[in-house]
């Protein structure tokens, strides 16, 4: 088959097309034949070889998809052949074919295409973990969502919205970011690159008024947070984009205000806890989906040809939203 392969040999590593070995599906597995797949922040560090792939995994990108089943391996009782499906992957979704366990795979709603259905799987199930498992959100809290626009921040809007009624404050890096996050339903949207949240936040909701936190920046952020935080709050880290080090931190805030602090990934955990967490996901958020409450947010969608010129804009964060490929 056909896949997008990483070519380093000029000195800095591209993307090209090239074979890789077509795989087939195994127990409970399905074969489904890629139509679309979307940029995540993991493929450009595995790109750059600072992502290693999990043991066993193929080093294909690619975390997401959506297809047609072409085959499926034995015991599969969920799919047959030429049912629609999209799901989370560990790697491989940069490529014509893809295998997937059968209770991974969630059917596409009826009016989505598949370039919607693969702009799900990784940022609402990142999110859903983030805030329900992780964050336990409380019916009418207050959640901060820091990079509102991106993939995920613009899930986190929705499905804190939709599934907890809550208040919903973001920071984005430009103001037509900021009408996109007011669109999904946050209450207050704040530049970060023409004013302090943390100033503007008090000001607004006043002094400790934030009872959950996503943060993908890290330590610029790492005093602010705590600043504004609950009584009780929880601050959650799904990645440091701006920096991993904190310098002369104080616990006195974690401690006085009875903080946690928690840190997450998804590609690395067990088969189990994705399926576990794809089930209860698709529970609750279906309906929602297919009434249009929820409904991803895709910025761009290049031919898979195109992969260098849709990395290039993810790593210049100039997207709102998923970026696409289709076309394998």
């Amino acid at each position: 088959m056909k896949a997008l392969l990483v070519d380093s040999s000029s000195g800095k590593p591209v993307m090209k097309i090239g074979a890789a070995h077509k795989p087939e599906p195994g127990e409970k597995e399905l074969l489904v034949k890629i139509m679309a797949t979307a940029l995540n922040r993991a493929d450009l560090l595995q790109k750059a070889g600072k992502y290693d792939p999990p043991n066993g995994v193929t080093p294909i990108l690619g975390l997401e998809m959506a297809g047609v089943v072409e085959k499926t391996g034995p015991g599969v009782t969920l799919y047959r052949e030429g049912d629609k499906v999209f799901g989370l992957l560990s790697g491989g979704g940069y490529a014509e074919h893809c295998t997937i366990h059968e209770d991974l795979a969630m059917p596409v709603p009826e009016a989505f295409s598949f370039e919607e259905a693969a702009a799900i799987p990784e940022v609402y199930l990142t999110a859903y973990q983030a805030i329900i498992w992780l964050a336990e959100l409380k019916e009418k809290e207050s959640i901060l969502i820091h990079a509102g626009a991106s993939g995920v921040g613009t899930a986190a809007i929705q499905l804190a919205k939709n599934l907890r009624h809550a208040r919903v404050i973001t920071t984005t890096g430009s103001d037509e970011k900021c009408t996109l996050t007011a669109s999904l339903g946050a209450d207050l949207c704040m530049n970060y690159k023409e004013e302090d949240y943390a100033v503007s936040l008090e000001e607004t909701f006043g002094k400790n008024s934030v009872d959950v936190i996503l943060d993908f920046v890290g330590s610029p952020y790492w005093e602010k947070n705590l600043n504004v935080m609950a009584m009780d709050g929880r601050l959650i880290y799904l990645s440091m984009l701006g920096g991993s080090t904190v310098e002369n931190m104080s616990l006195v805030p974690i401690l006085r205000k009875r903080l946690t602090i928690k840190g997450s990934t998804l590609r690395n955990r067990s088969d189990r806890y994705k399926i576990d967490l794809t089930s209860i996901f698709w529970k609750h958020t279906y309906p929602l989906f297919a009434s249009g409450a929820l409904k991803p947010v895709i910025d761009s969608v290049f031919n898979w040809e195109q992969c260098e010129e849709a990395h290039q804009k993810m790593e210049e964060n100039l997207n709102a939203g998923k970026i696409i490929l289709n076309g394998m």
